[in-house]
């Protein structure tokens, strides 16, 4: 029996007797390359995902389904591996680093705090128009002149200055933010 791409993705008997078919085929092409049963079995069911979800891609023409599903099975498995790859490599950077000790700890919590009304600062400004909020994160956070932040931005100073007088009228209302948003007016 050939796999006919519409049955086994739509029809729930013509995929269980695609399966049975290929699933000890499927099992044992995996447990070859793989040692760990519980890797196998997780293997063996994202194969069978795969097939309904790109069973349209099956062409009888170039070959038998099980030539075609262990194409899938090993696309399957090199995925894993480079899953397995990156999270070994993402493990063994971090291994390396010491763990963070109390005087750590304590001055990462006073950058923090020291950092607040600059987070605060972004979450209002947040809410401004992209030009409006550009302008001022030149002036007020980058220190740039009107007439640099302007350049920066593609447009004329008139512009400028009227995009940063929106921001600043907006934010001179939340709380603790007229004196942040009012500096860096050189």
């Amino acid at each position: 029996m050939r796999l006919r791409q519409a049955d086994i993705a739509t029809d729930p008997d013509a995929f269980e007797a695609f399966y049975r078919r290929h699933v000890d085929a499927i099992t044992s092409f995996l447990a070859r390359r793989v040692a760990d049963p519980n890797t196998v079995a997780d293997l063996v069911a994202e194969v069978f995902v795969a097939v309904l979800d790109s069973a349209h891609t099956y062409r009888p023409g170039r070959g038998s389904e099980i030539a075609w599903l262990y194409g899938v099975a090993r696309n399957t498995l090199s995925a894993e591996r480079r899953r397995v790859f990156k999270e070994t490599r993402l493990a063994d950077r971090v291994g390396g680093h010491r763990p963070l000790d109390s005087d750590d700890v304590a001055e990462l919590e006073a950058r923090i705090d020291a950092e607040s009304l600059a987070r605060r600062a972004f979450q209002a400004m947040a809410g401004l128009p992209d030009g409006d909020r550009a302008m001022l994160e030149l002036v007020v956070i980058d220190q740039l002149s009107i007439g640099e932040a302007a350049t920066a931005l593609g447009i004329r100073q008139g512009a400028a200055r009227a995009r940063l007088h929106r921001a600043r009228r907006t934010l001179r209302d939340v709380p603790e933010m007229a004196p942040f948003v009012m500096e860096g007016t050189r």
